[in-house]
């Protein structure tokens, strides 16, 4: 097992760096993130053996089940949509230096519980990505495209949340063009808001799972989260 999980990272790895070269893109100007959704914590622990330590985990029990299991220096990223009942735990867990950044920040009322929670646990800064529904599918949580500008006009400047950048998630689609349109749209967004709202760091662009990072990666993707391409199609 552990032969299959190291020979598949190494493939994803030659794969990111292939196709950062030729967006004409230093290899390692694109990081990922291991996405851990229905992984053991024996299979994490072979990823973290092979040098690799940063993961990705989309639900909040899952996630401190987890990272209690795996050593200190493990970097996490939370990425699923997150219920306001449990933003608690994850502020907690940022307090404590566990969770590096969360990825779903998909709706105004989440931001207003982080706000309270992490004033209620004294904690000074939450780095968040914006989630962008840029497929526009009902399916899918995020803000639409439209929306984003003024979402994060509407933050305070003392603000808890600091914005590094957007998260989308790929179309359900085969039509690579439309996948690409789809991330084009999310790229040059968050170029304008770069711009625009200078306060922020603005340092991740997370686009592209295991079936479209390359293509993210081409429209100018710095996060990709990888799950099945890694540790096998999930039962």
């Amino acid at each position: 097992m552990a032969e299959g999980v190291a020979e598949r990272l190494r493939i994803v790895q030659e794969k990111i760096a292939e196709a950062s070269l030729k967006s004409q893109r230093s290899h390692d100007s694109v990081k990922l993130v291991a996405v851990t959704k229905t992984v053991s914590v024996d299979r994490i622990q072979e990823i973290y053996d092979l040098g690799y330590k940063c993961f990705g985990e989309n639900k909040v029990q899952d996630y401190l089940d987890k990272k209690d299991h795996l050593p200190l220096d493990t970097v996490w990223n939370f990425i699923g949509r997150l219920q306001t009942n449990k933003v608690k735990y994850v502020i907690r867990s940022a307090c404590a230096g566990q969770l590096s950044l969360f990825q779903s920040l998909d709706r105004v009322e989440l931001a207003a519980e982080i706000e309270k929670q992490a004033l209620k646990h004294q904690l000074k800064r939450f780095p968040s990505l914006i989630q962008v529904n840029s497929s526009r599918e009902q399916t899918k949580a995020g803000f639409l495209p439209e929306e984003v500008e003024g979402f994060v006009a509407s933050l305070d400047k003392n603000s808890v949340i600091e914005v590094r950048g957007l998260m989308t998630i790929g179309p359900q689609t085969d039509n690579q063009e439309d996948t690409r349109r789809c991330f084009r749209e999310v790229r040059e967004l968050f170029e304008r808001l770069k711009h625009r709202f200078g306060q922020h760091p603005w340092d991740a662009l997370s686009m592209g799972m295991s079936g479209d990072y390359e293509t993210a990666i081409a429209e100018g993707s710095t996060l990709v989260r990888i799950g099945s391409a890694i540790f096998g199609i999930r039962a």
